[in-house]
């Protein structure tokens, strides 16, 4: 357990290639763009109809990307890089061979993260570049995105190997507790990884329209122990997988 600590020394980068070209070679890759596309487009439309001095950049920025763009696609890749093995079967292959299940969990876990703020956290960081407002939003977006992306890719990674039904349950996560009561009920907030996108951001470029329910300080510290322990239960939970999984 204590090895998950030292992520480093427990990055494989043969498992990476791997899962770096199955997931961007899969039909649903294509998914990964459109959320991004839209966030783009949706602000160069509204640079073009709203006056220079409108206060719309913060809101939709924050809003439609902490709130859909930046879960939305962590979902579809964090479930994606392990949780398809898993459902074909192809996992018991990987499971066979030396390599440590915290190595593949680490791995996976890195790959997704990087995708994700690849298709997420840089889109915001332009989607704030082009709008009218000044360029520390954008860096405060994109800040906030990349911390997003690492928390959501541990718990859409350890959901992928708690359950069959990933993609459902992150759903139900993502819009019944993140969107709805997240907005709602303010101790949901700190099991909330969107605030704590939100959090980040605010702390950067502090701004009302945010709503940010969480300081700095709590958003980086929950973060933390979300991601460590997500990593934890994947590990373990994978760790039983493959000793089911494997011939007597």
């Amino acid at each position: 357990m204590s090895s998950l600590f030292n992520p480093v020394a427990l990055f494989n980068r043969t498992v990476a290639a791997i899962t770096v070209r199955a997931t961007l070679g899969r039909k649903r890759a294509f998914l990964f763009a459109i959320p991004a596309v839209v966030l783009i487009a949706l602000t160069l439309i509204l640079r073009a109809a709203r006056p220079p001095g409108a206060q719309w950049p913060d809101v939709v920025l924050g809003d439609f990307g902490f709130s859909v763009l930046l879960p939305l696609t962590a979902l579809i890749i964090g479930t994606g890089v392990l949780g398809a093995e898993i459902d074909d079967g192809s996992a018991i292959h990987l499971l066979a061979t030396p390599v440590r299940r915290s190595s593949v969990i680490v791995t996976k876990f890195a790959v997704a993260a990087f995708l994700t703020i690849v298709f997420a956290a840089i889109p915001e960081l332009l989607a704030g570049l082009l709008s009218p407002a000044s360029h520390k939003l954008a860096v405060a977006l994109f800040t906030g995105a990349l911390v997003g992306s690492v928390v959501y890719s541990a718990v859409f990674v350890m959901a992928s190997v708690l359950t069959t039904r990933a993609i459902a349950v992150g759903l139900l996560y993502v819009l019944v507790w993140e969107a709805l009561l997240g907005n709602l009920v303010g101790g949901v907030r700190i099991l909330s990884v969107a605030h704590y996108s939100l959090g980040v951001a605010n702390a950067i470029y502090p701004d009302q329209n945010f709503r940010a329910g969480l300081t700095l300080t709590t958003s980086l510290v929950l973060g933390v122990i979300v991601t460590i322990g997500g990593l934890i239960l994947a590990t373990r939970r994978l760790s039983a997988f493959a000793i089911k999984g494997e011939p007597a």
